[in-house]
């Protein structure tokens, strides 16, 4: 038998004498024959396993627990306080309308088939390692347990794997945590901000009347509970939160919790620029783009005066899918990328607080992909605080239409997440949950949930009539006075303040906010009404950025990259491999993932970090890149980019969980926070990114108009058709393309690894400055290693990144050039492979487009004007007519053939992306390869 002590909270760790011995035997008789113990023991055993020593002592004897020696009735109310831990939240006082049946089924002494007089004559110390003051027998202890788990709050931690975790938090609970009172000043604090964030959302409603503002009323306490958090964070040192939240009540926390002032608020729905009403202390950032968006969509950033930066995401009307954008961007407040190496992470220096709709938590499956990777090494932030702002109703859908489970939480139990549910009519309960979570998360570092229950006082918005649909909800509504009003009500009758001194502070705040209204009327005629403008910087198409790199820095780069640690093996067919590599620098073999790989290393050793994720990065999906090795006979794992001489940056590379919009969403938000990291994330093939599409929509393309971020951040899609089938061909680059507007980003797709190479030297280049922007490479899986992909070291050295590439032994003979054919990518090596010396082919030339948006319209025009009889000018493409590239360079075309024939070569439009059998393939690449070059 083990000789450590059952963990607290085990029912065993209170008896001692006859009645341990008692169990114990019982205990040897289940491990024999379990048929014959008695089913509760059984019960218990299955649970907890059988009782054990304290180091090897014997237990001392002590009397028995019960006066009659009734082990059945010890058991029995053993079994009632564990069953009140696990299911009080079930009877717990959590809904303010009442409007929930609670079930005490599960916690009554009659179910155990218990009496007062049995409880009574139990010792408290069967109950609790220690006992509140004040209990001092099993009554008072059942008694004392229901009050603190079916008061205003629920606890659920029974789901739990860690032992120590969950006796921790009831320890908390039963310490009275959840129950500690304010002081009469503390109270008046309270209620004064109460009665700002109700009259915020008054003044509004009755001044801009029929404007949406996503009112948070019926859960104005998150703003109570946000300011826990964050004032009990601050005293423990941290330096910056992320708060992440769709647009219910999202005025109120800019105004409440960002401190947005009340005249820029109410300038913008008052229709005047709040530029006229920005503080001059510095502490309020706002970032704007030249479209702009919707004010319940808008984000800032606050600094205290104790240097805490609390900063609130931009968010779309898609819910929940700026979480991940949080989680990233927090992850990046944490870590040092200074130096060589993996990026150092240090989670007490950040930490995120997201804000989720009921409806929405337990409906939108990307709330448990950040619960998926929460714990993992490359996305994990040392615990999230995930509020669910619960409203009892999504738009007009009710609970019973809106999920299969009992709360809406009950997604995060299967991430071995706590959860507290809390009464949002109690502003002093919750601000001892705000208290209680700043102490775990430091504690445990995981993710807690807190399911914060009120209504919605109004509809979906303010000029929606929620009665249509839900009319018996509503009523209940109607009757119930708001919390300042219970609140200041409470203070009232406790003697803290008189009934006139309540209505004396609303009436004051409110006039405050229309003095500041007032304010805004005034200003209303210096408002030049200035249209934003897109950057300067940011109309260049085409920046001219040198990317060369010092021919011995580049070989001896290449060097350090092949040398590994004393002792280290890698497997024998990589190692053979990448000791290739030194030959195929000198001979001008360098296939993709090396060209990639000395990218990374002159970057990092220019002072740019790298952070690169995708699902088999470290390796490559296609085993091309091996940024990670492992040794051969114990899996150790070497870095080579880590031991580059002269890096002074970090490279940091992980694989990460198997999804899409997770995962892009937490990088970007990565590269958001810390725009100077070229973060680069790599799909497994390019049409995988299709999970993802909702962060290329609504973030990554337009962020920038909308609300002004810049990102650098860099999306591999493996793309070429190569008879995989319809899921491993296509990158989906016509959704990219539909997308490309005002310089929104590049998107690119090589067919040579030294562009490649200055591709990105270009694109780290370019972090940090108003021409920044976002990256998509259609990158190959094939031309990976096809030797007519290849670079030499002297392109590395001296090149630069060419948006147009002309094929070699073509256009010679500048009169007999009747056709131009222009494409992108794999297709234009397949037909490289019949050119050749280009014998026979004097009436065709071919030009690869490498950077498909922005189009290089004038470099192909100045090329084409150079032969004189040019007839038609062709694309092709191997992605069906209706997908790829050549819908979007129709009309450009049309603009550069200047009256002469544009036709189009390829497979027709199709449904699919492509064929799914190989032989299909193989005919139709044909067809249109001869196509392409026929006279």
């Amino acid at each position: 038998m083990s000789n450590n002590v059952l963990p607290a909270g085990s029912p065993w760790s209170a008896f001692s004498g006859p009645n341990l011995g008692y169990v114990l035997e019982q205990y040897d008789l289940f491990l024999q024959s379990p048929e014959e113990v008695e089913p509760e023991l059984v019960e218990l055993f299955q649970a907890y396993g059988g009782p054990v020593f304290a180091d090897g002592q014997q237990p001392v004897a002590t009397a028995a627990v019960t006066g009659t020696g009734d082990y059945k009735k010890v058991l029995a109310a053993v079994k009632l306080a564990e069953s009140i831990r696990e299911n009080g939240h079930l009877a717990a006082d959590l809904y303010p309308l009442k409007n929930r049946q609670l079930d005490t089924s599960r916690i009554e002494e009659s179910v155990f088939n218990l009496t007062a007089a049995d409880l009574q004559a139990i010792p408290a110390s069967v109950f609790f390692a220690n006992v509140p003051a004040g209990v001092t027998n099993g009554k008072e202890a059942i008694d004392y347990l229901k009050s603190v788990y079916t008061d205003k709050i629920g606890v659920e931690v029974a789901h739990l794997q860690n032992a120590e975790e969950r006796a921790w938090i009831e320890a908390q609970v039963e310490g009275g945590a959840f129950k500690a009172t304010l002081s009469p000043e503390e109270k008046k604090a309270v209620l004064e901000r109460l009665t700002r964030i109700e009259n915020f959302e008054k003044f509004i409603h009755k001044t801009f009347v029929g404007q949406k503002r996503f009112s948070g009323e019926g859960l104005d306490t998150q703003i109570i509970l946000l300011d826990e958090i964050i004032k009990s964070s601050e005293t423990k040192g941290v330096k910056n939160v992320r708060i992440g939240m769709a647009h219910r009540g999202r005025l109120n926390v800019l105004t409440h919790v960002l401190n947005k002032p009340y005249d820029m608020m109410f300038s913008d729905f008052a229709h005047v620029s709040n530029d006229l009403f920005f503080p001059e202390d510095g502490k309020l950032e706002i970032t704007k783009g030249w479209t702009g968006d919707v004010k319940y969509h808008m984000g800032a950033s606050y600094t205290h005066d104790s240097g805490l930066n609390v900063k609130l995401a931009y968010n779309p009307s898609h819910l929940e899918v700026g979480n991940p954008l949080v989680i990233g961007s927090v992850r990046a407040a944490q870590d040092d990328v200074s130096a060589a190496g993996t990026a150092k992470h240090d989670p007490s220096n950040a930490f995120g607080i997201i804000l989720h709709g009921d409806a929405a938590f337990a409906g939108q499956g990307i709330v448990t992909e950040g619960f998926n990777f929460s714990q993992t090494e490359g996305f994990t932030t040392g615990g999230t605080v995930q509020i669910i702002a619960n409203n009892m109703i999504g738009f007009t859908t009710e609970l019973h239409d809106s999920r299969s489970s009992i709360y809406s939480s009950d997604p995060a139990k299967g991430y071995d997440i706590p959860v507290i549910h809390v009464n949002a009519d109690s502003p002093e309960t919750v601000a001892a949950v705000g208290r209680f979570v700043a102490e775990y998360r430091a504690k445990f570092k995981k993710d807690i949930v807190i399911d914060l229950i009120g209504y919605r006082r109004y509809g979906h918005n303010e000029t929606d009539d929620p009665t249509v649909t839900n009319p018996e909800t509503y009523k209940l509504v109607s009757k119930h006075e708001p919390i300042r009003a219970l609140y200041g009500a409470e203070l009232a009758e406790a003697g803290i303040l008189s009934a006139d001194e309540v209505k004396a502070l609303d009436t004051a705040i409110y006039a405050e906010m229309q003095a500041a209204y007032d304010h805004v009327k005034e200003m209303a005629e210096k408002d030049e009404h200035v249209t934003p403008n897109m950057p300067e910087e940011l109309k260049i198409e085409f920046p001219e950025i040198d990317t060369k790199v010092d021919a011995e820095r580049l070989a001896k780069v290449n060097e350090d990259l092949l040398v590994f640690a004393d002792g280290f093996e890698p497997q024998n067919k990589l190692g053979k491999i990448l000791a290739k590599r030194r030959d195929a620098f000198t001979e001008g073999k360098i296939d993709w993932g090396h060209a990639e790989t000395l990218a990374y290393a002159t970057i990092t050793q220019d002072g740019t970090p790298v952070r690169f994720t995708g699902q088999d990065a470290q390796r490559g999906t296609f085993s091309q890149r091996h940024l990670v090795l492992h040794d051969k006979n114990n899996g150790a794992e070497f870095t080579p980019l880590h031991h580059i001489e002269g890096a002074n940056a970090s490279f940091t590379v992980y694989n990460s969980p198997l999804t899409e919009a997770g995962v892009v969403g937490f990088e970007y938000g990565y590269n958001l926070e810390n725009q100077n990291v070229l973060t680069v994330w790599e799909a497994q093939f390019g049409d995988f990114a299709n999970m993802a599409q909702v962060m290329f929509d609504n973030f990554i393309s337009s962020a920038r108009a909308k609300w002004g971020q810049k990102s650098g951040f860099v999306l591999l899609l493996p793309h070429g058709y190569e008879g995989q089938g319809p899921e491993h061909s296509s990158s989906r680059m016509e959704r990219f393309l539909q997308l490309s507007a005002e310089n929104n980003w590049f998107v690119a797709n090589c067919s040579n690894a030294g562009n490649y190479y200055h591709l990105l030297r270009r694109q780290a280049a370019l972090l940090g400055t108003e021409g920044v922007r976002p990256l998509v490479v259609v990158s190959p899986k094939s031309l990976l290693r096809h030797p007519l992909a290849a670079a030499t070291a002297e392109q590395l050295a001296n090149g630069r990144f060419q948006e147009v590439i002309e094929q070699e032994g073509l256009g010679k003979n500048t009169e007999a050039v009747e056709k131009v054919v222009l494409g992108t990518g794999k297709v234009m090596i397949d037909l490289a492979e019949r050119v050749k010396d280009g014998e026979g082919l004097d009436h065709l030339h071919i030009i690869r487009v490498e950077q498909i948006y922005p189009f290089p319209a004038q470099q192909v025009k100045d090329i084409i004007a150079r032969f004189p009889n040019v007839k038609e000018i062709v694309w092709v493409q191997e992605e069906p007519k209706n997908q790829g590239s050549w819908t979007y360079v129709l009309e450009t075309l049309y603009d550069i053939a200047e009256g002469k024939k544009v036709r189009y070569v390829g497979r027709p439009a199709m449904s699919s992306t492509s064929e799914g059998d190989g032989d299909s393939h193989k005919a139709a690449q044909a067809k249109l390869v001869n196509e392409a070059l026929e006279k």
